[in-house]
């Protein structure tokens, strides 16, 4: 007998000998089983992904003893017959010698003859995407309601030449790539029967190089034992075929990730020197890269196509660059791929792709710049100015009665200093007498220095001063949320100016217990998601509970309630008092109103007098050049105090 080769020698028989397809198996099964067979059927796949072994697998099942039947002898007579491709009710046809008009007229007369021995009478038509449009065309009608005891059976490499009107007829299956490590073992296996020494690293090139293709790893198997004899090593794979092992894949990838531009420039030249395509080098160079980004999103998938040594190499790789990194050097060598195909100098451009993923990978990133930001260590980048907000109103009454805000045990003071804090001065009488609150002064004049209020108990109220120290207080002071939230955003000023313009877009709603809930208008998305960040939840976390003493989370949430900020108005008599550099403008005193100590009432009023209020400024002032750039540079309105 003659000799025959391993693909013929070792074709799948049954269903359990097809490897790699279970989704198609299992359903070709089912349907056996639950007899529900379809007239014509579409196997779509890649070269030597077993499309023909399995649709003469599956005529021999419709077509076995008292069949259809699922566990039929391969080894029956009519079974061989198949297998064979001599058997006169299953008629393989090639379509690309047989790809016109008169031929498939031809079939579409003789398919009307019932089988002489089968079941079924099966037409099989290997590369259908070869029929013209004419042939597909006079195959539609026939195709779409065949006689009971016909079925029809196309394979194809290339789906996207057949004309829609055949697919939507069949029932389509589309058979995968093998897997490299099924590959392997089955090449491990048929060396065994064969008693040839097939060592395992010898088997993953070879199914690295197969391409998924089962019948050219028989086929480069085949030739290895008539070039090596009875033992077979990776070196030996890699002079016949010019394959570049995956260990010299990975030490070039190492080297990049290293940066270690001389150790990947000499692995170039190796190989170059050595013979090897370097097309196909920077392929799988690229390949070995993908397979580092699958380790770090499904580390189980990453494993499957590669060799035990490689695979640990992958899950040290991985750790050494994140995702944004590696997708910059995935993206610059596929450049340099698609130019290598049109150069005649390879090793050029596959050099210069080296260096180039080199510096990829020390370059600072959008992310990086963003981690900067978020920890409040980045120096030298320029902090955006803060959104102008609208000041505070220059008279407040408060008609409210002033009622016990909770109580909060401040940390000790930092050691920071500042020459002023920019907070809203807060005065806090004793209990019981009601609360005068200085109401804060908007000038773009050197800062009002707040004077001491008049207060109805027979010793002075003081206002509160500026401190120049941390707005921390001593440990053990008590002070209300509004105080609080004011000494905070004071605090987050102080130490992370980054933040800032974040922070003041929030107002506090309340504390409830440990979470301290803050509110931002719906415009002010923006600035509620960045404080959200792990980094700036961790710092206003850490500082609310060195404030508090007491483990506190935040509640960041958007309030439709919430007004948005809008421009800071310009107070025209205030822009109009001379400022003197020897002594501050003084701001206008507050006088509260109040009975005896006897009557006290419950609520306290503020009032600016009427000779406290600015005069009128001259007509030429809204003209003043330098008061129009201050309009257009802050997006400021002039508005008169009252």
């Amino acid at each position: 007998m003659s000799y025959q080769v391993f693909a013929r020698k070792y074709r799948p028989k049954t269903f359990a000998d097809v490897l790699g397809q279970d989704h198609v198996v299992r359903t070709l099964r089912n349907a056996i089983a639950q007899q529900r067979l379809a007239h014509a059927y579409l196997f779509v796949g890649p070269r030597g992904t077993g499309k023909t072994s399995t649709a003469r697998i599956f005529a021999k099942a419709l077509c076995a003893k008292n069949g259809p039947s699922i566990d039929f002898d391969p080894e029956d007579e009519l079974s061989i017959e198949i297998a064979e491709g001599r058997c006169m009710d299953v008629l393989e046809i090639d379509g690309a010698s047989n790809n016109g008009v008169e031929q498939v007229r031809e079939l579409r007369d003789n398919v009307k003859y019932a089988p002489s021995r089968c079941r079924y009478k099966i037409y099989y038509i290997d590369e259908v995407h070869m029929l013209t449009t004419g042939a597909f065309n006079a195959l539609l009608k026939t195709l779409e309601e065949p006689p009971e005891h016909v079925k029809f059976i196309f394979a194809t490499t290339e789906p996207n030449k057949i004309l829609p009107t055949i697919i939507s007829r069949c029932q389509r299956f589309d058979l995968r790539r093998i897997p490299n490590a099924v590959i392997a073992k089955h090449l491990l296996h048929i060396a065994k029967l064969e008693n040839v020494n097939l060592d395992e690293k010898a088997a993953y090139a070879i199914g690295k190089g197969a391409e998924g293709g089962m019948r050219d790893a028989q086929s480069m198997l085949d030739q290895l034992v008539a070039f090596c004899g009875g033992n077979i090593t990776e070196q030996d794979v890699l002079d016949v075929f010019g394959f570049t092992s995956g260990e010299s894949v990975a030490a070039l990838a190492r080297h990049i990730l290293e940066s270690d531009t001389v150790g990947a420039l000499r692995a170039v030249y190796e190989q170059n020197e050595a013979g090897k395509e370097l097309g196909r080098f920077l392929g799988d160079l690229i390949q070995h890269f993908r397979t580092l980004l699958v380790q770090q999103a499904d580390p189980e998938a990453a494993a499957e196509d590669l060799s035990p040594e490689v695979a640990e190499e992958v899950v040290a790789q991985a750790q050494m660059a994140s995702t944004e990194q590696l997708l910059r050097v995935v993206d610059g060598l596929a450049d340099v791929d698609a130019r290598m195909r049109w150069a005649s100098n390879k090793r050029l451009h596959f050099e210069l792709g080296v260096i180039a993923s080199v510096q990829s990978l020390n370059e600072v990133s959008i992310s990086d710049v963003i981690d900067a930001l978020d920890s409040g260590s980045a120096e030298g980048l320029t902090r955006p100015a803060p959104r102008v907000q609208a000041a505070p109103p220059l008279v407040r009454r408060v008609a409210e009665p002033v009622k016990a805000a909770p109580a909060f045990v401040a940390a000790k003071p930092q050691p920071e200093v500042r020459e002023e804090i920019a907070a809203p001065a807060m005065v806090r009488a004793p209990e019981p007498e009601p609360v005068v609150k200085a109401a804060p002064v908007v000038k773009r004049a050197p800062e009002p220095v707040t004077e001491k209020a008049p207060a109805p108990a027979p010793a002075p109220v003081a206002a509160a001063k500026v401190k120049e120290a941390s707005p921390v207080d001593e440990p053990g002071e008590l002070f209300s949320q509004d105080v609080f939230w004011s000494k905070f955003v004071t605090q987050v000023q102080v130490r992370r100016p980054l933040a800032m313009s974040w922070v003041q877009a929030g107002t506090l709603l309340g504390v409830e217990r440990n979470t301290i809930k803050v509110g931002f208008p719906p415009s002010e998305s923006f600035a509620r998601d960045s404080l959200m960040r792990p980094a700036q939840v961790s710092f206003l976390e850490g500082l609310a509970q060195e404030m508090t003493r007491k483990a506190m989370k935040f509640e960041l949430v958007l309030d439709p309630n919430l007004k948005a900020p809008v421009f800071a108005e310009i107070d025209l008599g205030l822009l109009n008092e001379p400022a003197s550099e020897s002594k501050p403008a003084e701001a206008p005193k507050v006088e509260a109103k109040a009975a005896d100590k006897a009557e006290a009432p419950k609520t306290a009023e503020l009032d600016i007098p009427a000779s406290a209020a600015a005069p009128k400024p001259p007509e030429d002032f809204y003209n003043d050049p330098l008061i129009q750039q201050a309009m257009v540079k802050f997006k400021a309105k002039l508005v008169t105090a009252e």
